[in-house]
């Protein structure tokens, strides 16, 4: 994405212009080149780009000053280069607390690397991630997945004419959501870019942010993540994976996760079911990081049937948790799994009230009836709480499959 000109709208515009219409400063947050700053610009009348030395020594020496005259909305872009100018965004609008004053956006997640933290109260945070297959193909305006399934049941799911098949899907996934690598031309070119983009997040990003002792190591313990992303893996196996203490795995954890390139979600948990396990998943945030790590293609991930499960679990994660700040019912994101692995469900959302709806996903085009035991039996376990079960596949056909309980194309997220 260049500049404004040729902007590819995003979903979350029109969550910007109504939170800029009603409180002082918003802050979006997303790992490096997801858009922030091109949909920052979008909204503002003036920039501060703090990744420009020659401005960041401007700001660094007076930000008040700076901030002072400027015309608002200002966009203060990359706000962690010059970390003293939250405070002076937090002075200004505790003197002048008028809505739509500020958009300030930073590649790392502030509160836990600032010794003090200005924006609590002040900043209404914004997650942005990667172009979503629907902004791709221009279908902004629907309504999230999660919220059709707790408002409508399972009736509520559609399926667009353009259905991929299993290849389609993959390609769809490990081109990703960045958007300069999304305008590259060639599928090579694209991997490249992917490939140059961790590398530099090892490599500069990262030990701009934590104390990196070697970036070899951080490469190795991403692959490592890449490869198990999806999955409930011990600290203490990706340690001998690895081959680093449990100690550095748990540092290069919080290493990523500031970064926000890695994210985890936590187990559900109930009162209602016993043995179930409070280990998180982990999770990369875009399937173009996975490419990027291990060289992958289409062809090596079809030809493993592993590897395929957690391209497109982690593919429609991605595609999920993009929406969640759409929604106005804010729900929850949580895995379930018991402890030996009887049952599993990928994805459970919870609302207020404690309605629940769940996700299956796989990688077969015509899922068996065994593949919806999981779904009917939380279903059965939850009675009235669970709203409604999906199991997204890879073929053609949406269908119903018993109470509440049904079966739909990968590709109902972006109908």
């Amino acid at each position: 994405m260049g500049g404004v000109a040729d902007y590819v709208p995003r979903s979350l515009d029109s969550v910007i212009d109504r939170l800029l219409g009603q409180v002082s400063a918003i802050m979006l947050t997303g790992p490096r080149a997801t858009g922030k700053t091109t949909t920052g610009l979008r909204h503002a009348r003036a920039v501060l780009r703090l990744d420009r030395p020659a401005e960041a020594e401007g700001v660094a020496a007076d930000p008040d000053a700076v901030l002072r005259d400027l015309p608002e909305p200002v966009l203060v872009d990359e706000w962690q280069a010059v970390p003293d100018v939250l405070g002076a965004v937090k002075r200004a609008v505790d003197v002048d607390p008028r809505p739509g004053r500020f958009i300030v956006t930073g590649s790392v997640r502030g509160e836990l690397t600032t010794p003090t933290w200005p924006g609590t109260g002040r900043l209404v945070r914004i997650p942005m991630h990667g172009l979503t297959v629907r902004e791709q193909l221009g279908r902004l305006g629907g309504t999230p997945l999660l919220d059709r399934l707790v408002t409508g049941g399972v009736e509520a799911v559609a399926v667009p004419a353009d259905v991929p098949d299993l290849r389609g899907y993959v390609d769809l996934a490990l081109a990703g959501g960045f958007p300069d690598a999304l305008a590259v031309p060639t599928d090579d070119g694209r991997a490249r870019w992917l490939a140059s983009y961790v590398e530099q997040l090892v490599t500069r990003d990262a030990v701009d942010v934590g104390r990196v002792r070697d970036p070899v190591v951080l490469s190795r313990f991403l692959e490592a993540v890449a490869l198990h992303s999806a999955g409930v893996v011990p600290d203490a196996s990706l340690a001998r994976d690895v081959g680093v203490s449990v100690p550095t795995v748990r540092s290069y954890d919080v290493l990523l996760a500031n970064l926000l390139v890695i994210d985890t979600v936590p187990a559900w948990w109930t009162n209602r079911l016993k043995r179930l396990t409070r280990a998180p998943k982990r999770y990369v945030v875009d399937v173009g990081l996975m490419s990027g790590a291990l060289g992958l293609d289409a062809d090596g991930v079809l030809r493993d049937g592993n590897l395929l499960g957690r391209v497109l679990d982690t593919f429609v994660v991605s595609q999920v948790r993009a929406e969640l700040p759409l929604s106005a019912r804010a729900p929850r994101l949580f895995h379930l799994r018991r402890e030996e692995g009887s049952r599993e469900v990928d994805l459970v959302g919870e609302f207020g009230g404690g309605r629940v709806v769940a996700i299956e996903i796989k990688a077969r085009s015509a899922p068996r009836r065994e593949d919806f035991r999981h779904l009917e039996w939380l279903r059965d376990e939850l009675g009235e709480r669970f709203h409604a079960g999906l199991l997204l596949h890879t073929g053609p056909r949406g269908y119903a499959v018993s109470d509440r309980v049904s079966a739909a194309p990968i590709c109902s997220l972006w109908a």
